[in-house]
C-alpha cells in the first residue's frame, strides 16, 4: 500500500538507540518518502540515526533534546522549521520506565517525577511545540506512545500511571484538534525486544519467553512491527482515526 508520505517531514523523538523503536521509525518513515529530524538526549545515537536515514536517500538532521525541558523542545521545533520549512507528523517515542523492577512501596517520589517527565510532559511539550504550526496549515498527524500497562490490571506503578496519563492527554489533543485537521492517535506496544529492559538484567530473557507464552500470537513485538503501525497511523489512509490507542501486542489486551 502507498501510504503517501513522500515529502512529508517527520520529528521523531527517542531515536538514539540503533535497535530501538525509534530507529526503526525513522528508517521505515523514510522508506515511505518522509524526511527525518532525528531528536535524542543522545545526539551521536541520534546522528548515526539520521545519517542512516540519509543512506536511504531521505533528507535528515539531529537535535540533541530533553524533551522534559520544553525550551530545548521549542528550540528544536524552531530548527526543524528552518531546515525543512514545516512538520507534517510527530512521532513521541521518548520513554522512561525510571521505577523498572520495583514494587510500589519501592518506589519514591522522585522515581514517579522521572517517569512523569519523560512519558507525560515530553509528550505534552513536544505536542506544545509542534502543534501551532500545524494548526496554521491545517494538517498534522501526531503518534503518541502509550503502553499495554496502562490497561493491564496489576500493582500501581509509576510507569503505568504515566502511560495511562498519556492516553488521557492524547484524547485531549485529538479531540481540541480535530477542527484543524490534526489527527491524534497513540500506540501501546506489547513486549518489543529492544535494549528498553537491560536495567533488570538476565530476568529481561526469561520476561521475554514469558510474555510471548501468554500471548495468544505466541511471540513478541518487533521494532519493524511498531514501526509498520507508526507509518499508517501517519498516513491519510487513516485519515478519519484520530483519539484512538492502537495495541501492537499480540493479543495481550483485547478490546
Amino acid at each position: 500500500m502507498d501510504y503517501g508520505l513522500k515529502g512529508k517531514i517527520a520529528v521523531v523523538t527517542g531515536t538514539a538507540s540503533q535497535v530501538g523503536m525509534g530507529n526503526t521509525i525513522c528508517l521505515t518513515l523514510a522508506k515511505e518518502g518522509c524526511d527525518i529530524v532525528s531528536v535524542d538526549m543522545d545526539f551521536e545515537g541520534a546522528n548515526k540515526t539520521a545519517d542512516a536515514v540519509k543512506a536511504l536517500g531521505r533528507k535528515a538532521i539531529a537535535v540533541k533534546v530533553d524533551v522534559t525541558k520544553y525550551a530545548e523542545v521549542e528550540e528544536m521545533a524552531k530548527a526543524a522549521l528552518k531546515e525543512f520549512g514545516k512538520i507534517d507528523i510527530l512521532v513521541n517515542t521518548a520513554g522512561l520506565n525510571a521505577g523498572m523492577g520495583s514494587s510500589f512501596l519501592q518506589q519514591k517520589q522522585e522515581v514517579w517525577e522521572k517517569d512523569m517527565a519523560v512519558n507525560v510532559y515530553g509528550t505534552m511539550n513536544c505536542a506544545k511545540a509542534i502543534v501551532p504550526g500545524m494548526v496554521e496549515r491545517k494538517y498534522g498527524k501526531i503518534i503518541n506512545f502509550s503502553s499495554i500497562v496502562a490497561k493491564m490490571a496489576g500493582g500501581p506503578s509509576s510507569y503505568s500511571a504515566a502511560k495511562a496519563a498519556v492516553l488521557s492527554v492524547n484524547r485531549g489533543l485529538a479531540n481540541q484538534y480535530a477542527a484543524s485537521n490534526i489527527n491524534v492517535n497513540a500506540i501501546a506496544p506489547g513486549m518489543v525486544q529492544t535494549k528498553f529492559f537491560a536495567a533488570i538484567g538476565e530476568r529481561a530473557d526469561k520476561m521475554f519467553e514469558k510474555m510471548a507464552e501468554m500471548a495468544p500470537l505466541k511471540r513478541n513485538q518487533t521494532t519493524e512491527d511498531i514501526a509498520n503501525a507508526v507509518a499508517f497511523l501517519a498516513s491519510d489512509v487513516s485519515r478519519n482515526i484520530t483519539g484512538q490507542c492502537l495495541q501492537v501486542d499480540s493479543g495481550m489486551v483485547m478490546q
